[in-house]
């Protein structure tokens, strides 16, 4: 559920997580569920098929979404969109001015190297089957549905993402130091998620332990 929070913003659950208040209702979660994976398609699978032109850096107009969200949902409205994407605890989507973007997750082909800034830590994590493993360390990560790789910041978080796909994963860490001074740009898409082309093999080894 999404609530209005008159001091802060827009937050989801029953109580804004800053004040304690309930705030003002702004969307169930039988609709935030569906906006958002109209939004989610719209913004980084299939933009031509619901009538958005993207440019080469993901972005659309947010009029025009807005147009063919209220035409699919009565319900649809400008607020409801704007609440969806500012309280994204993933943040996922970012608005600048009359346009509005997935800041990560396009299958489409995007390029975004330009326009986030180059990671920084030095070792990144990423979550694998069992199967999938010993096929990773030899031929390195590469995106499969996705334009780009995502890398988690963090064991933990790599964990949590590998958990969606695996019950028993396999966190792999990235020496992100060495790959970039050799040439692979890795980029900061938010807080938890890091984005590459692709990560060759030898800058891969398994995490034995948690850290």
């Amino acid at each position: 559920m999404i609530r209005k929070c008159n001091e802060h913003g827009y937050f989801r659950g029953e109580t804004c997580p800053a004040c304690g208040v309930e705030g003002r209702y702004v969307l169930d979660d039988d609709r935030e569920e569906r906006l958002g994976k109209f939004v989610s398609g719209a913004l980084r699978h299939f933009p031509e098929d619901v009538g958005l032109k993207m440019d080469h850096h993901g972005w659309v107009s947010l009029g025009h979404l807005l147009d063919v969200l209220t035409e699919r949902y009565r319900w649809g409205s400008k607020e409801r969109l704007i609440a969806l994407v500012t309280s994204d605890r993933k943040h996922r989507y970012e608005i600048d001015g009359k346009h509005i973007r997935a800041k990560y997750g396009h299958s489409v082909d995007v390029e975004l190297e330009s326009d986030y800034p180059e990671n920084k830590l030095p070792s990144l994590y990423y979550g694998v089957s069992q199967e999938e493993v010993d096929m990773l360390l030899e031929s390195g990560i590469k995106p499969i549905r996705q334009t780009y790789v995502h890398l988690s910041t963090s064991y933990e978080r790599s964990v949590e993402a590998a958990l969606v796909h695996t019950d028993n994963p396999v966190i792999l860490e990235i020496d992100a130091d060495s790959a970039q001074n050799d040439g692979i740009l890795v980029i900061t898409a938010n807080q938890d998620i890091a984005l590459a082309r692709s990560i060759p093999a030898e800058y891969l080894s398994i995490v034995e332990n948690e850290e």
